[in-house]
């Protein structure tokens, strides 16, 4: 018996790059939408979500057109966020965005991500599959979490434009990271979202 959580962020977002906080898909980011629903036309869901914000529920709303049985419920759980705050074992590297960060949106995130792990990283009885349409960081603080990683850590757990992650429950054993940020499904030019190398 396995509980399998199946995460998804979001596709490209058009303007994203221009500071444009949410919005619309792009062209790629509607191809990557249609591509991770190939993928996943195969596997049977029992529940599905999404955040409410619009690139996320564009991002849903194509994949159900390949996937026409499921239905999305959305959940502001799962709604873009900054999972923690600036801690004593932070890197230095990450001290420059955390600080920019106002303390109650930390908390507030924390508390969210709390309230999405009793939701969702919990085991089940019988087999049941999950789809979530997420973000960057929500799906980096799932992975954080399973890992049993720092807090901090969600930050270097990065996730492509319709990558997915798999994460397996069984009740009486620890959570266990089958995939993380798989883009199979994706040619090389669809593939946005990750950090650009940093030149050494």
């Amino acid at each position: 018996m396995a509980h399998l959580l199946y995460l998804v962020r979001h596709g490209e977002q058009l303007d994203a790059e221009h500071g444009v906080d949410d919005g619309r898909l792009s062209a790629r980011g509607v191809r990557q939408a249609q591509a991770i629903a190939q993928r996943l036309s195969g596997v049977h869901f029992d529940h599905a979500w999404t955040s409410p914000l619009q690139r996320a529920t564009e991002t849903a709303a194509i994949m159900q057109q390949r996937l026409p049985a499921v239905e999305f419920e959305k959940s502001s759980l799962l709604l873009d966020c900054i999972p923690s705050g600036l801690t004593a074992d932070t890197p230095a590297g990450f001290h420059p965005f955390l600080k920019s960060v106002r303390p109650a949106e930390a908390e507030a995130g924390a508390a969210q991500m709390h309230d999405a792990g009793q939701q969702w990283l919990r085991p089940s009885r019988g087999d049941v599959n999950e789809l979530i349409i997420t973000h960057n960081f929500v799906i980096g603080w799932f992975v954080r979490e399973v890992m049993q990683s720092p807090s901090w850590q969600w930050m270097s757990l990065n996730q492509a434009n319709c990558g997915l992650t798999i994460i397996r429950r069984r009740t009486g054993k620890p959570p266990q990271l089958l995939v993380h940020n798989d883009l199979g499904h994706l040619p090389p030019e669809d593939r946005t979202g990750l950090p650009l190398p940093q030149p050494y």
